[in-house]
Order: structure tokens, then C-alpha cells, then sequence
């Protein structure tokens, strides 16, 4: 596509999501430092996202739908080394086989099957974990010490946290009857893992919450069981949801007024349509916080706010009788259609693109003395673009806190590269920023010795504009957002920029 002569976003440069990765790096390659990376830095970063949008002479059409490449960064004494590796998911090795895209995606349409009947279409209504892609491009949990990919499908996969290799493929249809869930399940101190999915329970469709109890010895998905569960609001159309919330006493979810068609769903698998055509938005509709008591798994509350679209919570708590849900907010879901591959090659001629992307951290306080149904007026934490919120989470999820940080979600920014800190006591911010170069997802990783909330590093993925062969791990002073140090790596070829991950310290 041609570039336009005046460009809406001139210091955007959308091309770094439009990335395919040709060549993976199987054998570490060894980072170029400079600064000094803290000596008690020790572990490994890994990250999920799109790898590559291209099979064959066929593309995706949405970025949802790109083939999922796992990143990792090892950093050990002061070196960093860098591998990446696709996810051979069931879907990934169908398509490459075929040369084409032969399993229907998030956005995108696969060729038809001649071999599949009406009646083949209708069996896979049954079977989701077998008819829906498994390509978990989105996220990485750890369940005990293993470590698994994930999307909202009801698959995931283990992965090998030092090869990157695919190790196994589990359907969560099989264990605990979930025919999806969301991308970011929670990890408690102790090991235990909850996630939010649809089941039927009792034959009827509800919203789950899942408990996966850590253990030694044992199967955590063996030992699955709901703890939690409500009634949709709409029975037929169920609230999407990417996130869900964990405080001292309750399980916090949000229905936003984005749902997913039921019926369009049976249509569109028996038409081979994508999933994406069974959302539907309900400007009309306020968003409802819903309370499950994590001691009867009983819904207990509910509350209502403006009309919404969010992907991620950034954290929540209880304090006296409140309770607070902090989270990036849209006014609506346009940001879903913003990342369509078309939408996303022209945005420098869509007027309308920045405000598709125009999130904002906002604070729900709400008194939990209130009567059913009361309304909530969010407050804005800060003017700035937010996505992928992470906080200081093994001490202060789910209690109160007072720090997290983004990148931005401002497409038209003077920096659209920015990453964020936001102090959500006075409202001060930080950022740190450069040109042409796109963070992704800044992870904080605490000092061992840590007595601030902030005493540690950020660190993250960076790719480049100009350079498409080229990434580095940065490492910032999480107080100040003062750069430390960054490796640098040559690819053999072009590094796509991910999305979410997780870091594994190393304490020996």
C-alpha cells in the first residue's frame, strides 16, 4: 500500500504489528549490552504475541489471528542471550502443512473444506477444543512450575521455558468442561490459579470461576473444580471478557455491553464465518460490576457503571467498606476493529484511528453498603494513552496498591512509543520514551530486598521502526524510569512486536 502524503500519525509507525517473523532463533543469540544490568537480575523473560500473519500466499486479516511466537530473554550475570520460536499449535501445523489458511480464525475465513459436510460443521459444535484454532498467541501463565500459552479458546499449551518447544496440548473441555476463557488467569502466592470461562452447569450457560489448587506431586487440571459462578446478564448473548479481578473476598467481573452472539456463533461455525462476526456492542447498555463472595462462589453484588469497553483490569481491593477496580477504559470496542491488518495499513488516512486506540486508566470505587445496582462514576487516574497494565503483582494484587505500568495506547501521541507510570495516590506520572522504537507489555521484576513498591526494574521488549531485523530488552529503574541497560540483537529476521509474558527469576 502507498504511503500517504500527509499522514494523520507521523511519528506512528504501524508497520511494527505487521511484522512476519521467517526464521526462528532456535540457538540463543548473545545480547550487545550497554548501561549496567543490576547484578541480583537474574531469570528469563518470556513473551507471547503475532508471529507471523503470512501462509502461503494467503494473510490474515486480523492481528488476533497471527501465528503465536514465543520470545525469550535469559538474562544471567550481566548477559542477556535472545531465542524465538513458533507455537505448534494444531492450527500452525494444519496451515503450514496446507500452505494455506485451512482453520477460521478470530477475523479471518478459512478456505473451504470440500471434505467437511453440514453435518461435520454441526459434530463440531460439540467438540470446541477440536473445531475452534488453538493458537494461543495472547498470553503465558505458569501453573506450578510449568509454563503454558494461552488465548481465549478453551486450549493451551505447555511450553519448554528454555528450548521454547511445544510440550503438550491441553483442552480445558476435557478437564473442567470450559469452553473458553479469558487470556489472564490469576496466580495466587500460594500456587493456586484461578481463571473466569463459560460452562454449562446444570444446563444452563454460565459464567465459571475455576480453581486450579497448586501441588507438589499432583495434577492441577486433575484437581479443577469451580468455585464461583452467575447468570449472564443476557442469557443468549454473554459479556466478553479478556480479564476478571481477585480481592481478600470476592471474584470481581465485569459485563461490559460487548457480548457474544450465541446464535451468531452456531451460525457462523456451521458457515464457516469468524468468531469476530458474533460480537455485538450495546451502546445503550451500562456496564455492570458483578461480586462472586470467594466463600459461598455465590453472586452477591452488583453495580453499574457508564457504557465501556475494556481489555484489562489493572488491579483491584478492598478498603473499609469500598471496594476499588482500577482498569484501561474505551468508550466503546472500536479498538477491536482498529486492529484489523487493512485498518491498521491505513490508519495514516483514517481521521478517526487515534480515537479507536484512545484508552485511559480509570477508578471505580464503590461502596459495598450500596444497594443493588447502584451507579458508579469512574474517575480518570490519568491523561495519558494505557494498555497492558502490570503492577508489583506477587505483593500487591488484590490489595491495595499504589503504582503500574503501561505503554500507551496514543496513536498520535508526539512519542506513541511511551511507557508509562502512573502514581495513582497524587496522580504523577512517568514515562520514558524514544524515537522510533515500540515497547511492548514493561513487566516489573522486584529487588530482592525490596521495601518500596517501586524498588526494582521494569523491564521489556523493544522493537524498531526503521530496523525490522531488530530487538532489545531494556531494563529501567522502576522508581525513576531512568534507563539501566538494554541488549541489543540482530535477527536474522523481521521481530514482530508481542504482546504479554511473564518473567521467571532465578534464585540460585
Amino acid at each position: 500500500m502507498a504511503e500517504p502524503e500527509t499522514k494523520y500519525y507521523p511519528n506512528c509507525d504501524g508497520g511494527v504489528w505487521l511484522r512476519s517473523c521467517e526464521l526462528e532463533v532456535t540457538e540463543p543469540l548473545k545480547g550487545a549490552v550497554t548501561g549496567e544490568i543490576p547484578t541480583w537480575l537474574k531469570g528469563t523473560l518470556l513473551r507471547n504475541g503475532p508471529g507471523s500473519l503470512n501462509v502461503g500466499s494467503m494473510r490474515f486479516k486480523h492481528l488476533f489471528d497471527s501465528a503465536a511466537l514465543l520470545h525469550r530473554f535469559n538474562i544471567q550475570d550481566g548477559r542477556v542471550t535472545y531465542q524465538c520460536r513458533f507455537l505448534r499449535s494444531n492450527t500452525f501445523k494444519k496451515n503450514r502443512a496446507a500452505r494455506r489458511i485451512v482453520v477460521t480464525e478470530f477475523g479471518t475465513q478459512a478456505v473451504p473444506d470440500p471434505c467437511h459436510t453440514i453435518f461435520d460443521r454441526v459434530a463440531a459444535l460439540f467438540k470446541p477444543g477440536d473445531s475452534m484454532s488453538d493458537n494461543a498467541m495472547i498470553s503465558l501463565y505458569p501453573f506450578g512450575d510449568q509454563m503454558y500459552a494461552f488465548t481465549e479458546g478453551p486450549v493451551i499449551h505447555r511450553i519448554d521455558d528454555v528450548t521454547l518447544e511445544t510440550v503438550e496440548r491441553k483442552d480445558m473441555t476435557e478437564c473442567i468442561a470450559l469452553v473458553n476463557h479469558t487470556s489472564h488467569p490469576h496466580v495466587m502466592p500460594n500456587g493456586d490459579v484461578y481463571n473466569v470461562g463459560m460452562s454449562i452447569v446444570k444446563g444452563s450457560l454460565r459464567h465459571v470461576v475455576v480453581k486450579f489448587p497448586h501441588t507438589e506431586k499432583g495434577d492441577m487440571f486433575k484437581e479443577a473444580h469451580i468455585v464461583g459462578s452467575m447468570k449472564p446478564r443476557w442469557m443468549t448473548h454473554p459479556a466478553y471478557m479478556h480479564t476478571f479481578g481477585v480481592t481478600k473476598n470476592y471474584f470481581v467481573i465485569i459485563e461490559q455491553p460487548l457480548s457474544v452472539s450465541l446464535y451468531g456463533v452456531v451460525r457462523n461455525q456451521l458457515s464457516n464465518q469468524p468468531l469476530a462476526a458474533s460480537l455485538k456492542w450495546y451502546p445503550d447498555h451500562k456496564t455492570h460490576v458483578v461480586l462472586i463472595s470467594r466463600r459461598t462462589g455465590k453472586e452477591v453484588k452488583r453495580y453499574e457503571t457508564d457504557t465501556l469497553f475494556f481489555l484489562h483490569i489493572i488491579n483491584c481491593f478492598e478498603q473499609e467498606r469500598s471496594l476499588v477496580v482500577d482498569m484501561c477504559v474505551y468508550k466503546d470496542a472500536k479498538v477491536l476493529d482498529a486492529m484489523y491488518i487493512q485498518a491498521i495499513e491505513s490508519m495514516q488516512n483514517n481521521a478517526d484511528y487515534a480515537e479507536w486506540f484512545r484508552s485511559r486508566p480509570k477508578r471505580l470505587e464503590i461502596n459495598l453498603d450500596a444497594p443493588r445496582l447502584a451507579y458508579v462514576e469512574p474517575r480518570l487516574l490519568a491523561d495519558l494513552g494505557c494498555e497492558t497494565p502490570r503492577i508489583h503483582y506477587d505483593r500487591y494484587n488484590g490489595v491495595p496498591y499504589r503504582y503500574f505500568y503501561a505503554i500507551s495506547s496514543d496513536v498520535d501521541a508526539a512519542h506513541p512509543g511511551l511507557i508509562i507510570k502512573v502514581d495513582t495516590a497524587t496522580g504523577e506520572t512517568k514515562s520514558w520514551w524514544e524515537l522510533d522504537c515500540y515497547p511492548s507489555e514493561p513487566v516489573f521484576v522486584p529487588h530482592p530486598d525490596a521495601k518500596n513498591e517501586d524498588e526494582g526494574v521494569v523491564i521489556c521488549a523493544l522493537v524498531f521502526g526503521r530496523d525490522e531485523c531488530s530487538t532489545a530488552l531494556l531494563v529501567l529503574d522502576a522508581a525513576t524510569l531512568t534507563e539501566l541497560a538494554r541488549a541489543c540483537f540482530s535477527t536474522p529476521s523481521p521481530a514482530p512486536k508481542c504482546l504479554h509474558g511473564w518473567f521467571l527469576p532465578n534464585f540460585s
